[in-house]
């Protein structure tokens, strides 16, 4: 999904859910951070950082990219730290474009970009907590907690067990903010399991906060950037691990009282392979998407293009043992004939961004799939898939978008590796959610780059049941990453920041929070977000990009304006309006401030909310906090 991409990670700025980016992983990530940026260049002379940027990064760092997503500019990757910029190309979303240089000259592209270095290391231990309580038993069963993506294994993002309300929301109050160390962007969504608050970050640390002070209980560093939430589940009696992914397909069980590592495995099955959604644990066992900077290695002329193909995972959550891996694509990639594709394998593509979602009366699961990366497109791509939940079989596919191929080869001149017929790049990248209507039936809502919400049958096939439209849709547009249900109606947030038009036609305004009829897709109520104080300055924008969250008949839902809203389920009233830009005084001593919101959404537990703020991917700020809010007590 280009929005995991474009920039997408100079998401990789950091490696995570990148513009000029993808392919083989380089090896020398690890030793070359290790190494001073100031060391000598053993009397060679010096690489020229600005011209390297010039000949590499800046047709789409200074022109502005392609099809309207724009990487984020120079000044933007200005604040960034090289230790940021250096990992992204070395084993992040630019490693296509660090592999065409040498280590000195990596460096020198990152010391052009920006000055400050890093001390993360010593920032992330700031503010230990004195005492450390033990995760219990009842505090892992407590109704209250958000563990995960979507809080339960329908991804319904819906949090009944809270005293927040239409009526008292907006008495929220900050009640401590967090400073990510050596960050611009604030990539993990926020998971609240017995009094503690988990979350990763771009330098690959995944960190434990107390819920009530913020203060510190432990932090992990893992190989590379964690994007995706962190799940939290019994792993035993007396035991609770902690699960996640990072940026290059390891996924992690740490201990989640103590932070220790219990066991890693790498799941992805090919050299591009990266996880951003959550796992989902049910069972025992935890089903892993798989998605993959691949599409991004269209754009080197050299690679051999493509053949990753997005696939889900089962893992045992005792032992990290793989037990099945389902595939979106049937068809296993095989070389073309001359003359028959524009690139060298296929079929490829369909990418798996979002956590799956558990239809345990059926013995099923449903996600989300992207674009293809190479044409013909499989059936496979931009579609909503079912595997069976035990073997990995895949069940049925509802495609939505044939056709749709795109690889990074497009943003060249010479069209390498690209179909003659770019496709719009309209990905699923947020997860299903599955609703029980009573009475025997059931609907599964989908939501995609389109700007459409679907409403599907989960018991005949995924047959379509209703559409209802939101936004305009693009690549950066429509439903980006996360939609809600309180059971009754489906709360989407559209994006269209970058909304393709005709020439010369003038695209629609970006944002807006749209309520559905779940039963018939009437659309009942769609609010725009207001006018922005930082409208005008570079990356902010009206789209509502990040996940929707609920609590109770209350909608929460981040822009990329750096603004926190809370609606009122009935009509779409704004409640509560909280701007995240400023600077903030941390708990930890880091200096913070929010930035655009995108990806995660907000968490609730009991009478806290937390989100993290900060996001410079395309026209997104940079931000690097976690904040804490509460309602002042009765």
């Amino acid at each position: 999904m280009r929005l995991a991409r474009v920039t997408a990670f100079v998401i990789g700025l950091i490696g995570a859910a990148g513009v000029c980016a993808g392919g083989a992983m380089a090896q020398t990530g690890a030793a070359a951070l290790a190494a001073p940026f100031s060391s000598a260049q053993d009397k060679q002379a010096k690489p020229d950082g600005g011209a390297l940027f010039k000949e590499h990064c800046s047709m789409c760092h200074i022109s502005g990219g392609a099809k309207g997503n724009a990487a984020p500019a120079i000044e933007v990757l200005g604040q960034k730290t090289q230790e940021e910029i250096l990992r992204a190309l070395e084993s992040g979303a630019m490693v296509i474009y660090g592999n065409r240089m040498a280590e000195a000259e990596r460096r020198a592209v990152a010391a052009f970009l920006s000055s400050n270095t890093s001390n993360s290391a010593a920032l992330a231990m700031a503010n230990l907590c004195a005492t450390k309580k033990p995760i219990t038993s009842s505090g892992l069963q407590d109704p209250e907690n958000w563990s995960g993506w979507g809080v339960d294994a329908v991804n319904s993002r819906y949090q009944a067990h809270t005293s927040i309300s239409a009526d008292n929301v907006a008495g929220l109050k900050l009640k401590w903010a967090f400073g990510i160390p050596d960050a611009s962007t604030a990539y993990g969504q926020p998971t609240v399991v017995g009094g503690r608050v988990f979350f990763g970050s771009g330098d690959g640390t995944v960190y434990a906060l107390s819920a009530e002070s913020g203060c510190t209980i432990w932090t992990y560093r893992a190989e590379t950037t964690v994007r995706t939430a962190i799940t939290v589940a019994a792993a035993g009696a007396n035991r609770a691990l902690a699960y996640f992914g990072d940026g290059e397909a390891n996924l992690y069980a740490l201990d989640a009282d103590t932070g220790k590592l219990a066991w890693r495995v790498n799941v992805g099955g090919h050299r591009s392979a990266r996880i951003t959604g959550a796992p989902q644990f049910y069972g025992g066992i935890l089903y892993v998407p798989v998605a993959s900077n691949e599409e991004l290695s269209g754009g080197d002329p050299d690679y051999p293009c493509c053949t990753f193909r997005g696939n889900v995972v089962a893992v045992n959550g005792l032992t990290g043992e793989l037990i099945w891996r389902g595939y979106a694509i049937t068809e296993v990639p095989h070389a073309t004939a001359n003359g028959e594709s524009h690139a060298k394998f296929h079929p490829a593509g369909a990418a798996i961004w979002d956590t799956p979602t558990i239809d345990v009366k059926l013995g099923r699961l449903y996600v989300g799939t992207g674009d293809a990366y190479v044409d013909p497109a499989a059936d496979g791509t931009d579609a909503v898939v079912a595997f069976d939940l035990a073997t990995g079989k895949r069940l049925w596919v509802q495609q939505k978008t044939p056709n749709d191929v795109f690889n990074f080869g497009c943003l060249d001149p010479r069209h390498l590796n690209c179909p003659p017929q770019i496709g719009p790049d309209v990905d699923f990248g947020s997860s299903p959610i599955l609703v029980d209507l009573g009475g025997g039936h059931r609907v599964l809502l989908a939501g995609q780059k389109t700007g459409v919400m679907y409403g599907l049958d989960p018991d005949d096939g995924g047959k379509e049941l209703w559409q209802a439209r939101v936004g305009k849709g693009s690549g950066l547009g429509g439903i980006e990453w996360g939609s809600v249900t309180d059971g009754r109606n489906v709360y989407a947030a559209n994006s269209d920041i970058s909304t393709l038009t005709s020439p010369g036609a003038t695209p629609p305004p970006p944002g807006g929070l749209a309520a559905i009829d779940i039963r018939t897709g009437k659309l009942l109520w769609k609010t725009m977000p207001p006018k922005t104080p930082c409208e005008g300055k570079p990356g902010c924008s009206g789209g509502q990009l990040a996940a929707v969250t609920a609590a109770n008949d209350v909608i929460f839902s981040g822009a990329m304006d750096g603004h926190l809203r809370a609606y009122a389920a009935a009509d779409g009233k704004i409640l509560w309006d909280f701007d995240t830009q400023p600077d903030f005084k941390t708990v930890n001593g880091v200096a913070a401030h929010g930035g655009s919101m995108s990806g995660g959404g907000a968490t609730v537990s009991d009478r806290m909310v937390f989100v993290a703020s900060g996001f410079t991917v395309t026209a997104g700020m940079p931000g690097n906090v976690v904040l804490a809010f509460e309602l002042p007590p009765h």
